[in-house]
């Protein structure tokens, strides 16, 4: 196993009551609800209390959330765009293992990047008496089954013919065969107008309806399962928002309110309906046994108009480097914040380096499961940090994918890229970083360069070598957990060079 830790300052979670000692799992009748809310290109400045100098948003629910809660200063999400994310974040394994190697799914009708007979998070929760739901924006694949008459195209050809199932389709291997009791949502935006309740197609709507309607949902299904949760059965709601994503629509309620155009007004409603979650919650005397995470796939997309926000004094990033699609930090690197009012120190924040994969192996710690080898191959516990219980790092290192599917692996402060430019969509991009002769790798020591300004790669020979070995032993592996070695379901090239 290759190790840097010797010369690293491992992560601490800044909490006041660090002597404190937690019992990790909890018996039957103290498991938690657990709710995980999932914006959708929300950048990690866009969330005001973690962006001060430069975040011009205001999001008084958030922040009012943190105030609350553990904020973890270092999350990732497992790439720097959506369904690789969302994939990782349900198994606990990375999506570049499988055969999703850059870009995302299209929409409907592709086959579930979910294996059948993977374990998810839902699944592992449904074993332990938790009911599950998925609301909301799913993006994971799934095959269709249209009404007799109703046109037949396929996805590339479906945002021609006004995007989504018609109603009456069928799904099939959508989220109530990968985990979920019950499932009410979309696929992804391209498909968005075509909403899903388990299995069936059960209306088509406008783009702009769908964020209401979800908040709506989500509440609902919290009112519904209050009294059993209450009664010692807990609940899962999964919610990944279909907000601020493209299409950019922000209600007239929402319209205007911000003084900075449609993106900020969508980041205040998208902030509104988290707010209208947590406050149901409280509604239903939930709030105190309820653990409620919330973050973002990825990083704020460039479609929000970047450049505009910048100019009015809004950097949706913060300080870092790149956005949506980038391997670098403003990429990947993603607000995530955590409440639990029974354990979970309020106020509190954590320089851990976790990830969305980690969700899995946290449920299985507080639930005491001990997860098979072919499970969460890529799943770290966060729960010590989380209850602020955690003297050292428990992840070796973190690996990052971009939309392009360039790899970069962080080990403390060290981060090295497999390759010359964005990665992604920020300039330069890859092809052009090359022409202008930049170096093939890129490292950056995160601790005095956030911004990932200063490429050290030939200072350093020796931490280039070494994190390249550690990342093709991940990859040879089949996982970056300790374990049984398990295979990828294709072959894998670390120094992927598709433009």
């Amino acid at each position: 196993m290759v190790r840097l830790w010797s010369a690293i300052r491992p992560p601490v979670c800044l909490v006041a009551a660090l002597s404190i000692s937690f019992s990790v799992s909890v018996n039957a009748a103290e498991r938690p609800n657990i709710v995980y809310i999932l914006a959708d290109d929300l950048g990690y400045g866009d969330v005001q209390c973690l962006n001060r100098q430069r975040g011009k948003i205001v999001t008084e629910h958030l922040d009012t959330f943190v105030s609350q809660s553990v904020v973890f200063t270092d999350a990732h999400s497992g790439s720097s765009v959506c369904t690789p994310t969302r994939y990782g974040l349900l198994t606990g394994r990375y999506a570049w293992r499988t055969r999703l190697q850059q870009g995302v799914l299209d929409g409907s009708d592709d086959p579930p990047l979910i294996a059948d007979g993977r374990l998810t998070v839902g699944a592992m929760l449904q074993q332990h008496g938790y009911a599950t739901a998925a609301i909301g924006k799913w993006h994971l694949g799934f095959l269709s089954k249209r009404p007799e008459g109703a046109p037949q195209f396929g996805t590339g050809k479906r945002k021609k013919a006004g995007g989504g199932l018609p109603v009456r389709s069928t799904i099939l291997g959508g989220p109530t065969t990968r985990g979920f009791d019950y499932f009410w949502g979309c696929s992804n935006a391209r498909t968005m107008s075509g909403l899903i309740e388990n299995e069936s197609v059960i209306e088509n709507l406008q783009p702009i309806e769908m964020l209401p309607r979800l908040r709506s949902q989500a509440i609902g299904y919290i009112q519904q399962q209050a009294p059993a949760a209450r009664s010692g059965k807990p609940f899962f709601l999964y919610l990944p928002l279909t907000s601020p994503h493209t299409p950019i629509v922000p209600t007239a309620e929402w319209k205007g309110t911000s003084g900075m155009g449609d993106y900020a007004d969508f980041v205040k409603q998208t902030d509104a309906v988290v707010g209208g979650v947590l406050l149901e919650l409280d509604k239903q005397q939930l709030a105190e046994n309820t653990l409620v995470f919330f973050s973002s796939d990825n990083g704020c997309s460039p479609a929000a108009q970047t450049e505009n926000l910048e100019r009015a004094g809004h950097f949706a990033s913060g300080s870092m480097r790149g956005y949506k699609a980038d391997i670098w930090e403003g990429g990947h690197r993603v607000p995530f914040i955590a409440r639990w009012p029974k354990r979970v120190k309020p106020g509190s924040s954590c320089e851990a380096t976790i990830c969305h994969t980690d969700l899995m192996a946290t449920c299985a710690e507080l639930l005491g499961e001990k997860l098979q080898d072919n499970a969460a191959e890529d799943s770290v516990s966060m729960l010590p940090a989380l209850l602020g219980s955690a003297s050292q790092p428990r992840r070796e290192a973190i690996v990052h994918h971009s939309i392009q599917g360039k790899f970069a692996i962080r080990q403390g402060p060290w981060k090295l890229i497999f390759c010359s430019g964005s990665g992604g969509w920020g300039e330069p991009k890859d092809p052009a970083a090359t022409k202008q002769g930049y170096p093939k790798v890129q490292l950056y020591n995160l601790a005095n360069d956030l911004a990932e300004s200063n490429n050290v790669q030939s200072l350093h020979p020796n931490v280039v070598t070494q994190l390249t070995q550690l990342l093709q032993q991940y990859v040879d592996q089949g996982r970056s957990t300790p374990g049984k070695r398990q295979s990828n379901d294709v072959e894998i090239d670390i120094f992927q060079q598709s433009p």
